[in-house]
């Protein structure tokens, strides 16, 4: 049977530091643009919901159009970053995010609107499988851990400067202007990428000719025959690959909630300001941000990732918990706020150390396509979901579901840790 063990890299020999870097930064900076995306239309619903007298639910239906395609789109991407190479694939969704910011800007109607969103899905859906696969396969083992933290803050980044960049640009001009601008960000990150991608090459190994392709094709349909373990969808008949869509679908609710709802539960549980609300949302985003520069350290220590999973879940789990009682003060709620957003950080590099383990080589690009369209998945969801624990008054309960949600994805992270460990053995 095909191991399930962490695998090395194509690398065949250490990249020097600033190469690393290089390679790191550029596949950081992609992952910031298609985050700073999951966000192109929630800061401007205050001004689509006048321009095109819409619903809340209407507006709803945008963002969940937008994770729907993407989770499909994600978990097909993986499959042609595995065929083509993950350079182009990626070069493919940012050229997509460029084109859905000028449709939105220039639409007349809500269902332009939803093809824009549609579009932005799109593009969304290539980066996990095609950044991981660059990642994976053009930087030094030995730094892996410290690229999956950079990778995650950079998202996380993108997350921050989505609405401060939209929303400043909308009041001093109007939300067409906003989103244009948008437009020109996926094109800039486009060209510096295009000048340095001769460090972004994955494609696989080409058929010089087309004899010799049908050959290897006949070949390779004998293997498939002969050991079913070399068969392009194998890797779907590991049981390790679905607990890591489970766990990506757990955390995503989660995130989901946080990211729609806790600011307004915030205020309803503890009384406190707008401004107190959001001050505890950035907290949460920013000691986010210090724990995934943290459990890059600890990852590179360990090759037990679901051990530090369940450790750091387990702490944001219990503090969101502390935060439905609604018994501290909103000060230290705030605090509480940052907390949980510390363990989920540190949590983030051996989440993504664990899926490389789980993964059979060569099939990088398809196993992360599909684990990660868990994360659009629960996203789609998510918002429906709190937003009907809001509409019910339990505000306390967006806490309560978090700290769940946290709870539920240790079970899936140690599942995945003790099936590669056994595969290992």
């Amino acid at each position: 049977m095909t191991s399930i063990a962490a695998h090395p890299t194509q690398v065949q020999s250490p990249n020097s530091l600033k190469q690393d870097a290089l390679v790191i930064g550029l596949v950081g900076l992609a992952h910031g643009i298609s985050h700073f995306f999951h966000m192109i239309l929630a800061p401007l619903f205050p001004w689509l919901k006048d321009a095109f007298n819409l619903s809340y639910a209407e507006l709803g239906i945008l963002m969940s159009a937008f994770f729907v395609v993407s989770g499909i789109g994600q978990a097909l991407a993986g499959f042609v970053v595995d065929r083509i190479g993950a350079r182009a694939v990626l070069f493919f969704g940012i050229t997509c995010l460029a084109l859905s910011a000028a449709v939105l800007a220039v639409a007349p109607s809500y269902a332009v609107l939803m093809l824009g969103s549609m579009l932005a899905g799109l593009g969304n859906s290539v980066f996990h499988p095609a950044d991981y696969t660059i990642l994976n396969k053009c930087v030094t083992t030995q730094r892996l851990s410290h690229a999956f933290s950079v990778h995650g803050i950079s998202g996380n980044l993108g997350w921050a400067a989505a609405p401060v960049f939209l929303v400043s640009l909308a009041n001093l001009y109007n939300w067409r202007i906003a989103l244009m601008a948008a437009a020109a960000l996926p094109v800039i990150v486009l060209i510096i990428l295009i000048s340095y991608r001769h460090l972004l090459h994955t494609i696989p190994k080409p058929h010089n000719t087309a004899s010799s392709t049908s050959a290897t094709t006949a070949a390779s349909t004998v293997a498939d025959q002969q050991n079913p373990d070399n068969s392009v969808f194998h890797f779907m008949r590991l049981p390790a690959v679905w607990m890591c869509f489970l766990f990506f679908f757990m955390i995503s609710m989660g995130i989901g909630g946080i990211q729609s709802f806790s600011p307004t539960a915030l205020r309803e549980v503890y009384g406190m300001s707008l401004a107190w609300a959001t001050a505890a949302y950035t907290a949460y985003m920013l000691t986010s941000a210090v724990g995934m520069v943290w459990g890059g350290f600890i990852a590179a220590k360990t090759t037990d990732h679901d051990r530090t999973i369940t450790v750091a879940f387990s702490f944001s789990a219990v503090i969101a918990l502390l935060l439905s009682t609604g018994w501290v003060s909103p000060m230290m709620a705030v605090v509480l706020m940052g907390a949980v957003g510390l363990g989920a950080g540190i949590a983030g590099p051996s989440r993504d150390l664990l899926i490389r383990a789980a993964s059979p080589k060569n099939a990088t690009g398809r196993v992360y396509g599909v684990v990660y369209s868990g994360l659009d998945i629960g996203l789609a969801f998510s918002p429906a979901l709190f937003g009907a624990i809001m509409d019910a008054h339990h505000p306390s309960w967006v806490f309560a579901c978090i700290g769940m949600f946290q709870m539920l994805a240790i079970f899936t992270a140690v599942g995945v840790g003790t099936n590669t460990r056994k595969k290992t053995k």
